[in-house]
C-alpha cells in the first residue's frame, strides 16, 4: 500500500468512495454529493493536507484535515475526515492512512485533532479510540439524515 498526496486524477476515485458514503452511509450527515469540479479544488488547496491510499494503482481511501473553526484562536486546531473503499476496510488502511495525515497534521504546527462521529457510527467510534481519540462530547440529534435525528459524537487528539 502506498500512502501519497492526493492529485488532481485522484478526483474520480476520492468522489466515488466519498459520495457512496454521503448517499448511503451514517459517517456523515451531509446529503449534497461531491461534484468533481468542487473536489478537485478541494484537492488543490489542502495540498499535503489531502492523502491517499493506493493499491495496485486503485486509491483504496482518503484522509484530509481542514481548519476545525474560523478565526486565529483555532488555527492549530484541525478537523479531519477519513473514508474507505469497503473493499479496504479491515486491511489497515484507515489506520495507515491516519497516522501518516497525524504526521503531516504535526509538522504543520497542528496541536488538535477533532473527528465529528455519527452516534450510529459504531464502528468509526471504536476506530478512534483504538487510534487515541478521547470522547469530548455528544450532541444529541444535531444531524438529520435518512428521515431520523442523529447524535454527533466529537473525539479529539492531541498531537
Amino acid at each position: 500500500m502506498i500512502l501519497r498526496t492526493a492529485q488532481s486524477g485522484d478526483v474520480a476515485a476520492v468522489a466515488a468512495i466519498w459520495n457512496r458514503e454521503i448517499r448511503d452511509g451514517v459517517s456523515t450527515f451531509t446529503t449534497a454529493e461531491k461534484s468533481d469540479g468542487a473536489l478537485k479544488a478541494e484537492i488543490a488547496a489542502r495540498g499535503d493536507a489531502f492523502l491517499v491510499a493506493e493499491e495496485a494503482d486503485e486509491v483504496l481511501g482518503f484522509a484530509t484535515f481542514f481548519q476545525f473553526r474560523g478565526g486565529p484562536g483555532y488555527a492549530q486546531t484541525m478537523e479531519y475526515t477519513i473514508h474507505l473503499d469497503p473493499s479496504a476496510r479491515g486491511r489497515g488502511a484507515g489506520r495507515q492512512l491516519l497516522a501518516a495525515l497525524e504526521d503531516r497534521a504535526r509538522r504543520a504546527g497542528v496541536h488538535v485533532l477533532v473527528a465529528g462521529i455519527s452516534g450510529e457510527n459504531t464502528a468509526g467510534l471504536g476506530f478512534h479510540e483504538k487510534m487515541g481519540f478521547s470522547q469530548v462530547a455528544r450532541m444529541p440529534e444535531v444531524g438529520r439524515k435518512f428521515g431520523r435525528w442523529m447524535d454527533l459524537v466529537l473525539m479529539q487528539k492531541m498531537l
